[in-house]
Parts: structure tokens; C-alpha cells; sequence
């Protein structure tokens, strides 16, 4: 593969026999990007970008062939998948045409399929289920970390990484200053937030107030002067956590399956990949609702309650601008897009109607 020599564009007709896997593990050798991203992003060049095409050689990559692999993809895989591995596919020859092992990048204008909306797409719980339902079912070492959540509005790693220092319960506010991240299985301070306008202070409502003067009264803190602790004193891991206390008190709660009881049986109900239903019977009431937790499809998710608290405020006549600055956005518009547009609060238009009882 030529072109022309005096343009300065020129490629050897031999390099692109330099494999696909070859000067990917180079470029990847090259990032600079966070331990988080750059994880994630090894992750699906593993098991996926590498998988296809790590003995190809660049030149013999075209764009039918491409385009081919991403729609098998879309029939097995989410569409954010796919949409990652068409992204590192086309950094990975993108990178090769700039180091003039190949003369253009094929990845371009490949096709993915839109991400069509799901029903337990950003869920919003009721205030009243949250507080009444929700976090009753939590274990009392875990109601705080969860409170925050909906109370706050704190993201995961917000939340997780709370510590002394940040925590004034006397003036009723917390100040986002770090985050906890989760690498591999471990877990670590970083020591600012996802963003600048992510560095901020939050209004406390005296429920919680409440919550984390009893939590800090009966656990105290841990390392760091963590607020929310494991049983060991060190940061809770996100993926243990949702296995171990957030599905199950979802269950709990009676927001996700079904546990009832049956004589001395425990009857476990969830709907399984396919919308089928299934039941089955348990000794302990333990049992029946991990089976459940383990087993049914979807569900509402830890950040659905940022989301939660943040079209209450909508719902409720915070102005934009404040609920941007809770929320930690950098833009207003992301604010007004993710959230005025999902309130469902009809009567709050009838009242700016004056047609409401």
C-alpha cells in the first residue's frame, strides 16, 4: 500500500503486515489515562477487541470486515459494549495510520446500533418508598452509605469515600473533596471528585442528619477516618456490596421478585432473561430472598438514587441552577437534560395552572 512519496504521506507496502495485536499492546503501553479507565478499557481489548483481531495484520483489516464483527456484536452484547470496542478498535488503527503503518483507519463510519431505552433505565423510587421501604430493609451498618444516596444525591464513589473531615452534621453539610475507586478488585482514595464542579457542599435534611449521627454512634469510624467502613475498616467494594446488601434489601422491601411465605416454606418468585416466571420453595426466608437477589433480571440500581433525588428537587421547584450545583454538573444543560424532562409530577403543572384541588 502506497501513496505519495513526495506528500510526505508515504507507507511501506510492508508495514501493515505488523500485526493488530502487536502495535495495540504498544499503544496501550502508551496510556496516561486513570487507574479506573485504564482497567476498564484493557478489559474489553482482552476480551473482546484482541479475541477478533489480535493475529491480523493491519493491512488486511477492511471495513466490510469490521463493520461484520460489530454487528455480530450487537446481537450478544450491550450496545455500551459495543460502542467501546468499536472505540478501541478504531483508537488502535488510528494510531497505526499516524505511525504510517497503514494509509487509512477502516474503523470509520462503522455503524452501531442505537441503545433503544429500557424500562429500568434510570428508575426514579417514590420519596415515601424510600424512606418508609427502602432503607428500613437495610442492614443498620449499611443504611447510611445508601442514605447519603438519595438524601444527598452523592454518586457511589462519593458516598464510599466520606470521611470525618468532610461531615459537619452540627451545621447540617457535607463537602465532596475525593472519591473511592475500584481497580481489579481494590479499592483506593483519589483524592478529588469526578469533576471540579464535583468538588462541592450539599445541604443535609435532618432524616439524615439522623441516620449518620446513629451510624457514626454505633460504628464509628474506620480507616482514614472513613465514615461508611466495611466490617474491616477499609472502603466498601462496590461489586460485593450490591451482591451482598443492596439486591437483598431490594428484595426486602419488596422491590424486587417476590418472597412469601407458605407454611413453614419460603416461596422465592423472579422473572428470569426470557420474562418467564419462576418460583421456588426455600426453608428459610434467607434463602428464598438471596436466591431471589442472585436471580431476577434488572432492578433498581445504587445511582438511581442520585437520580431519584435529583428530579425530586425538579419535582419539588429547586431552581436549575441550584440543583446543578448539588449535583455536581459542570453544565446546567446536562441538568436540564437528564432531569426536567423526566418528572412526572402532574399536579405540579395543574398547580402552576391554578386547576388543581
Amino acid at each position: 500500500m502506497k501513496t505519495s512519496a513526495g506528500s510526505g504521506a508515504y507507507v511501506s507496502p510492508h508495514a501493515g503486515r505488523v500485526l493488530f495485536g502487536e502495535h495495540a499492546r504498544q499503544w496501550m503501553a502508551s496510556w496516561n489515562t486513570e487507574a479506573t479507565t485504564k482497567a476498564r478499557d484493557a478489559s474489553v481489548m482482552r476480551v473482546h477487541v484482541l479475541k477478533q483481531w489480535e493475529s491480523w495484520p493491519l493491512a488486511k483489516i477492511d471495513h466490510l470486515a469490521i463493520q461484520t464483527w460489530i454487528s455480530g456484536l450487537s446481537e450478544r452484547l450491550a450496545p455500551a459494549t459495543v460502542n467501546e470496542c468499536r472505540r478501541l478498535t478504531g483508537a488502535v488503527l488510528r494510531s497505526a495510520v499516524r505511525n504510517r503503518l497503514i494509509a487509512h483507519n477502516p474503523c470509520e463510519d462503522i455503524r452501531v446500533p442505537k441503545r433503544r431505552k429500557q424500562d429500568t433505565d434510570e428508575q426514579v423510587i417514590a420519596r415515601d418508598v424510600f424512606r418508609t421501604k427502602l432503607l428500613p430493609a437495610l442492614p443498620d451498618r449499611y443504611r447510611g452509605l445508601v442514605a447519603v444516596a438519595g438524601g444527598a444525591g452523592l454518586r457511589w464513589g462519593e458516598a464510599a469515600g466520606l470521611c470525618a473531615d468532610a461531615v459537619d452534621l452540627d451545621a447540617g453539610r457535607i463537602r465532596v473533596i475525593r472519591t473511592v475507586v475500584e481497580v481489579a478488585g481494590h479499592t483506593g482514595f483519589k483524592g478529588y471528585p469526578k469533576s471540579t464542579a464535583g468538588r462541592r457542599t450539599i445541604p443535609l435534611p435532618g432524616w439524615l442528619v439522623e441516620i449518620i449521627r446513629t451510624h457514626t454512634a454505633q460504628y464509628g469510624y474506620g480507616e482514614a477516618d472513613l465514615l461508611f467502613a466495611n466490617r474491616v475498616g477499609g472502603a466498601h467494594r462496590r461489586t460485593l456490596f450490591r451482591a451482598r446488601q443492596w439486591r437483598p434489601s431490594l428484595v426486602r422491601a419488596g422491590l424486587l421478585g417476590s418472597v412469601t411465605q407458605d407454611g413453614a416454606q419460603w416461596v422465592a418468585g423472579w422473572s428470569d432473561e426470557n420474562g418467564k416466571r419462576q418460583r421456588v420453595r426455600y426453608a428459610t426466608e434467607e434463602a428464598a430472598v438471596a436466591e431471589v437477589a442472585r436471580r431476577q433480571v434488572g432492578g433498581l440500581r445504587y445511582h438511581d438514587l442520585r437520580h431519584s433525588y435529583a428530579t425530586w428537587l425538579v419535582d419539588d421547584g429547586v431552581p436549575p441552577n441550584m440543583v446543578q450545583r448539588v449535583m455536581g454538573h459542570e453544565r446546567a444543560s446536562t441538568t436540564l437534560d437528564l432531569y426536567t424532562r423526566r418528572t412526572d409530577d402532574a399536579g405540579r403543572i395543574l398547580r402552576a395552572l391554578d386547576d388543581a384541588d
